[in-house]
Parts: C-alpha cells; structure tokens; sequence
C-alpha cells in the first residue's frame, strides 16, 4: 500500500526533527517535491533556509541528506532522528562527487 501524501508528510517531519518544517507538493507530472525549511536559518536574503527536491526517484533521501548536512553544519547540537542516517547520506554525497 502506498503511503499518502499526508502520511509521507508525517513520517518526514519526524525525521527531521523540531528544526524543520517539512511540506510535500506536487509538482507538474503529480510526483511529490520535497520541501524542508529550517526554523532558525535565514539566506543572504533573508529567507528561511531550505531544501527542495523533486520525488521521482530519491527526492525524499535527497532532501533529507542535505537538511541532515544542514543539521550538522549549523545546529552540531541539535537532536533529529534523520543523523542516524549521517553516514549513509555521506556515503551518497561521495558517491556523487565520483560519478560527477
């Protein structure tokens, strides 16, 4: 059975942890975007720091792979579920820079 939109929505908040606000759309070919914001950090131009990867194939693990790099860069403290998974999204991050 496939998890909802809400219920995916759910399970990443979570995940990420009390920092984050977590938010799945729909982009044009109805495949879920993934959108983690984070409640402290602004950018340069003051808005709230943000990741947002589109769903089709690892939109969810891309997403949570880099508001974890976020976690660990600018809250080393905080506490999410999504750090026990440090590691793997490593793994990937290194992956990536060989294939590229």
């Amino acid at each position: 059975m496939v998890a909802s939109r809400s219920a995916r929505e759910r399970k990443a908040s979570v995940e990420a942890g009390p920092l984050a606000t977590v938010r799945i759309d729909l982009d044009g070919d109805r495949q879920f975007v993934y959108k983690i914001t984070c409640t402290t950090c602004l950018t340069r131009t003051k808005r709230p720091w943000s990741t947002y990867r589109a769903g089709a194939d690892n939109g969810y693990l891309a997403a949570m792979d880099r508001w974890t790099f976020h976690l660990v860069e600018k809250h080393p403290g905080a506490e999410a579920p999504c750090l026990a998974f440090l590691p793997a999204a490593q793994q990937r991050l290194h992956e990536r820079r060989e294939q590229g």
